[in-house]
């Protein structure tokens, strides 16, 4: 929690000594009211002048006024600094994850990482708005307090101190038992975010296949188990607030009890004296009793926000492993991508997913990866722009390992279209003109881009064109549409290396076919890597690498490969006939 209030900006760290010094004043004012009261009770016994009591009340009046402009100041300023830092505290966690490879993402997991960048820091804002207030104000009223009530007689000294060390032993007790808890329900938090995002994202499927009790009995389970903690965390800081007020009846009892005692045993001139003492000190008593009911509310947040603080530092701390290399000027060679002998396995796993890949492709050619499900296609391409590191051998584009590139300089020479269509929320010209390419191009060239990518169907069905609207992840918008939309956004982009993975899958044979028409054409100048399951994607390639399990079955172009290469022959006969594939030659 200190580490993360160390991000405190300047502004903050003024409205914080705003905050200490109008604690102070309030404080000061709220223990000097005993002293009047005091003053007060000694005139009404003394029979003193009415004009003194008017006058001390006023000023009685005038120090709760002061404490309640001071409360108010406080809970402003106090506001200020828990919005600022939330906003900060958000933004790096953000940015920290926008940073990750991959695989820290996979580690963190998606459900998690938006708990920290929401839930949690939620907890800590909440925990800095209720709690800085409380958190200066306790300690210094019963410190202040306790100076005030030094002089007074020691029994009521006893009792005070008797009700003290009660007060911190619930408190220990409880936080004790409640912490564990916490850590448990933060990780049921992402649990629960995890099954939602599950559910939403799979909706079609789950009710495809009448699995929506299964889903709701998932759910529930995990469900009860998160109110559970959540019941048993509630109950156990339930009890602290009537265990603190049956604490304080008791001392507000017992200060009466020894005073009423005092006064039958002592003089007459001296009972007055011992009454005056019983009024000033039952009022400081409170106070310091109410303030460890504040230091209460902190020890209900505190530990919430401890763990909350812990799940934010591991994301603030983790470093990236794939990190910029010192190359960030541009190199002569242009498109140029040679993989040499390239084996890789994901994190934690035992065996190779590639092993030992090697191929060239020169500047202008179309290289096609095939192969069955699972043989380490889109793997092998995602090595190029470095969403993953080789674990052995090298990658280079334009002669230089992507390694050695800034990868800022890297992913500016590509295009890339990923597995899945990604859409954005917002419009068809922000999905298209997006990115660092927004503002370079005008709507000609969006509308080229679409053509290019056969999709002026989409834009001429809607009266809005560019304009218009794209639901958030493209949800308005069929498979195909979402996957035309998404090669329109590289092709506008003119880059050296097009990347598409898989990126044809839902579009008909004849929208197929002119769009890779058109790409040869728009593409001359460019290197294109294609992943493709049709023979009909990758027959046109100038190279085509046959992948099987994870290993290189074959290279070389369609005919070569037809009449050579076993794993191509099994793809080709499943999918065309021998008339078709001699027709297709």
């Amino acid at each position: 929690m200190i580490r993360l209030l160390k991000r405190l900006q300047k502004r903050d760290i003024l409205f914080i000594l705003i905050v200490v010094t109008f604690v102070v004043i309030s404080v000061w004012l709220t223990l000097t009211i005993p002293d009047y009261m005091n003053r007060i009770t000694s005139l009404v016994n003394s029979q003193g002048e009415t004009s003194e009591v008017i006058k001390a009340g006023l000023i009685m009046l005038l120090c709760a006024i002061g404490e309640a402009c001071c409360t108010v100041i406080v809970g402003y300023s106090t506001s200020q600094i828990s919005a600022n830092f939330s906003r900060n505290l958000r933004a790096s966690v953000y940015n920290a994850v926008v940073d990750f490879s991959m695989e820290e993402i996979g580690d963190f997991s998606t459900a998690s990482l938006v708990t920290r960048t929401g839930n949690d820091v939620t907890q800590i804002t909440f925990m800095i708005a209720m709690g800085l207030q409380a958190i200066l104000r306790a300690p210094i009223i019963a410190i202040w307090a306790v100076f005030k009530i030094l002089d007074k007689d020691t029994s009521f000294l006893v009792v005070t101190g008797v009700a003290i060390v009660i007060v911190i032993a619930l408190i220990v007790s409880n936080i004790a038992i409640v912490i564990p808890k916490f850590k448990i329900l933060q990780k049921l938090t992402d649990n629960i975010n995890r099954l939602m995002g599950e559910n939403i994202t799979g909706v079609r499927v789950v009710r495809a296949y009448n699995a929506e009790g299964y889903q709701k009995d998932k759910f529930e389970k995990a469900n009860s188990h998160i109110t559970g903690i959540h019941l048993f965390t509630g109950r156990a800081i339930a009890y602290l607030m009537p265990g603190m007020q049956f604490v304080m009846s008791t001392t507000a009892l017992a200060i009466y009890l020894v005073g009423a005692f005092l006064i039958q045993n002592s003089p007459v001139p001296e009972r007055l004296g011992i009454y005056s003492d019983l009024v000033v000190f039952m009022a400081y008593a409170i106070q310091i009793l109410m303030a460890f009911m504040m230091l209460v509310m902190i020890f209900i947040l505190l530990p919430r926000a401890q763990v909350s603080a812990g799940r934010i530092n591991q994301v603030l701390d983790r470093k990236p492993r794939i990190k910029d290399g010192p190359l960030a000027d541009d190199v002569p060679d242009k498109g140029c991508i040679e993989v040499r002998n390239v084996s890789f396995k994901y994190p934690d796993a035992e065996e190779k997913v590639l092993d030992g890949i090697s191929f060239k492709a020169e500047k202008g050619d179309t290289v096609a990866f095939i192969g069955s499900t699972g043989c380490g296609k889109s793997t092998l391409i995602n090595l190029i722009p470095r969403f993953y590191d080789v674990t052995e051998g090298s990658v280079l584009v334009d002669g230089v390992d992507v390694r050695e590139y800034s990868l800022r300089n890297l992913r500016k020479k590509i295009g890339y279209v990923s597995q899945k269509a990604i859409l954005f929320k917002g419009t068809l010209r922000s999905n298209i003109d997006y990115g660092e390419n927004k503002g370079k191009g005008d709507d000609n060239d969006i509308i080229h881009a679409l053509e290019v990518a056969q999709g002026m169907d989409i834009l001429n069905k809607n009266a809005d064109g560019l304009d218009t609207a794209v639901a958030q992840a493209g949800s308005n918008f069929s498979g195909g549409q979402k996957q035309r939309i998404s090669i329109a956004r590289a092709i506008y982009k003119h880059p050296e290396i097009f990347i598409f993975d898989d990126s044809f899958s839902a579009l008909d044979y004849k929208t197929d076919k002119n769009l890779r028409a058109a790409l040869r054409e728009e593409t001359a100048d460019a290197t294109v890597l294609i992943v493709a399951q049709r023979i009909g994607t990758v027959k046109d390639a100038d190279t085509i690498v046959v992948l099987d399990e994870g290993k290189v079955a074959g290279i070389g172009r369609h005919e070569d490969l037809l009449a050579s290469c076993s794993v191509y022959q099994q793809i080709a006969y499943s999918q065309l006939s021998e008339e078709e594939l001699k027709n297709a030659r």
